[in-house]
């Protein structure tokens, strides 16, 4: 639910106006489009404020609450492809928490899958983003770096020692890695 930095905090960052600019940007992309529109297909539709740029204490570039929406931290984004990356992984674990009925964030196994989810549909880890990141692997890259992020994600929820996370992760991987809804196939 809250996204690792993709970048090294303190480079910058964007005031809270600049990235709200950005997110409104990043709402009229062809993917953002595409999640938003499934959102509403499945009765959750979001409103205006449902995004929005914020100051972060947390190391941390964005993150969903259930019932108040998605946050991206301005002041740990640079440019416009950071900012649409966190809107695209947030609006992955929307999509999540509005299909499925008893999606439990304090269960490692539900949190885990949702990870699993955005991590892989959104893009996180294409290699580009991991060559920037200092990850310089040419084969099998991408399903190293979800499981890097999951880790780190799942770690941070106060339900889940690492041991657990890292079970729950396992006993998930194959069914959430390969589920790729609403999109026919990984984008």
């Amino acid at each position: 639910m809250e996204e690792e930095l993709t970048h090294t905090p303190g480079s910058g960052g964007l005031t809270v106006e600049e990235c709200q600019d950005m997110i409104r940007r990043s709402l009229e992309t062809q993917k953002v489009k595409f999640l938003k529109e499934h959102l509403e297909k499945a009765g959750c539709g979001i409103g205006d404020n449902f995004i929005n740029a914020v100051n972060c204490d947390k190391n941390i570039s964005g993150g969903y609450v259930r019932g108040e929406g998605i946050m991206v931290c301005s002041n740990h984004m640079n440019v416009q492809d950071e900012v649409n990356q966190v809107v695209m992984h947030e609006l992955i674990h929307a999509y999540d928490d509005c299909r499925a009925a008893n999606l439990d964030w304090a269960n490692c196994a539900h949190h885990a899958c949702s990870e699993i989810r955005a991590g892989h549909l959104s893009g996180d880890c294409h290699y580009k983003r991991e060559l920037l990141r200092g990850y310089m692997k040419i084969r099998g890259h991408e399903q190293e770096c979800v499981r890097r992020r999951v880790m780190k994600s799942v770690i941070a929820n106060p339900y889940c020692s690492e041991a657990a996370a890292k079970d729950a992760m396992e006993a998930v991987w194959d069914v959430c890695y390969n589920d790729t809804k609403p999109f026919d196939r990984a984008p």
